[in-house]
């Protein structure tokens, strides 16, 4: 399968475009955002999970990140509420077992450097934020490996940003609230794929709007999956 597999090409998905899939494994749903493979694939995807579902047990052949949007995630590693960013190395693996409460993940398969083996666990929610480049923002750092970077930044009601170029592409998830460029406008549930050297101007309006982005890692995706 490849889906939205040219990175040259920007793409946005917003709820109202979402169609989800059943994964192999019942009370399992996807919402695939990009895939080039099978069922083992480098992938972008909104996964879901049903109360008390569960999936087989798996390794990371090419690694595995992950943010739980809603619910508690859980594997015989431990329970993972909202708002956990997780790291998965090449060669780890788990049994995902999902409690009464069900969870939902934005998660990416098989896109780890093969010398990023930091194995991460980190609690928005519990973690010290730093001041933006710009008046209101808020920035916290998850992951900086080689050229790519991951945070999860907080935008204040009307709050722009400067002109900038993305060297090596950006992926954003909105989060909550509403996130704006001269492009269009991105409700909470809108994911953003911009590829290398593609511009913008962005800024929030009245609702102000919290994102996780990931900077600076298309170039080598375009160059592996060409």
């Amino acid at each position: 399968m490849r889906l939205n597999a040219d990175f040259n090409q920007r793409v946005v998905i917003k709820p109202d475009n979402y169609q989800w899939v059943q994964s192999p494994m019942p009370g399992v749903e996807r919402m695939m955002l990009d895939r080039v493979g099978g069922e083992v694939a480098r992938a972008t995807s909104l996964v879901r999970y049903a109360p008390n579902s569960q999936f087989t047990q798996h390794s990371h052949g090419g690694g595995e990140e992950f943010l739980v949007l809603a619910g508690i995630f859980s594997d015989e590693h431990g329970d993972y509420p909202e708002g956990t960013y997780v790291r998965n190395p090449i060669g780890t693996s788990h049994t995902p077992q999902i409690g009464e409460h069900g969870a939902t993940i934005l998660v990416k398969l098989h896109q780890f450097s093969q010398q990023d083996t930091q194995q991460k666990q980190i609690n928005i929610h519990q973690s010290h934020w730093q001041p933006g480049l710009v008046e209101g923002l808020s920035v916290l750092s998850l992951h900086q490996f080689e050229n790519e970077h991951v945070a999860m930044v907080k935008w204040q009601p009307n709050t722009q940003f400067q002109f900038h170029q993305h060297w090596g592409g950006e992926e954003i998830f909105v989060l909550s609230g509403h996130f704006f460029d001269e492009h269009g406008d991105y409700p909470a549930g809108t994911w953003i794929r911009n590829p290398h050297l593609s511009t913008h101007h962005p800024f929030t309006k009245e609702q102000g709007a919290t994102i996780i982005v990931k900077t600076g890692h298309l170039l080598s995706a375009k160059q592996s999956d060409s």
